[in-house]
Order: structure tokens, then sequence, then C-alpha cells
């Protein structure tokens, strides 16, 4: 079988390099369906934003997912403290920034925000963030700005909470053309 090198369903998803999180199995993903960036926490880096414009100008995806979720490794930690762990178990202190955050909701509004200002992306309108919930398994939608109390709300489609993003969130409708 051959199959296109653009993602079908012309979507990015953005995550945490997290091993609870698999995207595919969230959102029930085929091979060809959409293109898969983690990192650790989530965070728009310049290779992320890199990947991002290539996706777009050379694969054809106009949306991208931020997804990042609690319980995340570098929430609550400062940079010290991570460089230290790295430090303590490579014998080297590393030079680039860790990314760690205190504050979840806010880190993955900056990562919305970064890549909608990165110009190197053709399509910015279709960015969204939002944060997983590995205790329950909810999905609450970010956005870039902060929203006012009780606009966030949990999809509960799925045992996972993510099948709502499927259709919904993703525009991910099987056999719809979303190039007009």
């Amino acid at each position: 079988m051959v199959m296109d090198a653009r993602p079908r369903l012309r979507t990015a998803i953005l995550t945490c390099m997290d091993a609870r999180i698999d995207p595919a199995m969230l959102f029930g993903l085929e091979p060809g369906e959409a293109h898969v960036l983690r990192n650790a926490g989530a965070l728009a880096t310049p290779d992320v934003l890199r990947s991002l414009a290539v996706s777009q100008a050379l694969l054809g995806t106009t949306e991208v997912l931020v997804l990042a979720h609690t319980q995340c490794g570098l929430l609550g930690r400062t940079e010290k403290e991570v460089a230290a762990i790295v430090e303590h178990e490579s014998g080297h202190w590393p030079a680039m920034r860790m990314g760690s955050f205190q504050d979840l909701d806010a880190a993955v509004r900056e990562t919305v925000e970064a890549i909608r200002a990165c110009n190197f992306i053709a399509h910015r309108d279709l960015v969204r963030g939002y944060v997983f919930d590995v205790a329950d398994g909810s999905v609450r939608e970010l956005g870039g700005r902060p929203q006012a109390e009780g606009t966030t709300r949990p999809s509960r489609s799925s045992p996972l909470g993510l099948g709502a993003l499927r259709a919904d969130v993703l525009n991910l409708k099987r056999g719809v053309d979303r190039s007009r």
C-alpha cells in the first residue's frame, strides 16, 4: 500500500513526550492521517516551529492542536532544578533551556501564541490549546488567551475524553474535503 506523505486530515498535533499520551490511540488515528510532534512539555521550541512550518508549507496541514497534560514532569519545577537533574544523570550542565513551567494553562497559552506569532507558519487561525487530565480523561480547551471562568468543559464522549475532539475540535470528519 502506497501512502501519500501529506496527512489526510491536514492536522498537526503537538503533544508531550509523556508515555501516557498516545495520540494515535486517543484520537483513533490511522497511519497517514496526522502529523504528531512530541517534546518534553508540548512546547513551541524552535524545532517545533520549524517542523510545523514544513508540515504546512510542504505537506498541506492547516490545523494545529496543542495537547498538554496534567502531572507533567516539567510542571512545578524550576529551570535550575531540571538542569541539576540532567547534570546529575549525564555529568554535564545543559546549555539549553529545559522548559520547566509553574502554570500549565499559561504554558499552553504561551505555546499557542508562539505558534500563532510565527511568520513561517501559514495557517495560524486554527491553532488551539487543550489540557488532557491524565487522572480522569477529561480535556479542557484553553485557546490562546485566558477565557472567562466556566467556559472550558471536559469532553466525556470516550473513556479518555478525546472522542469529541476527533470530529468536533479537529474537524477530522472522514471523507470531508476541507480544501475548499
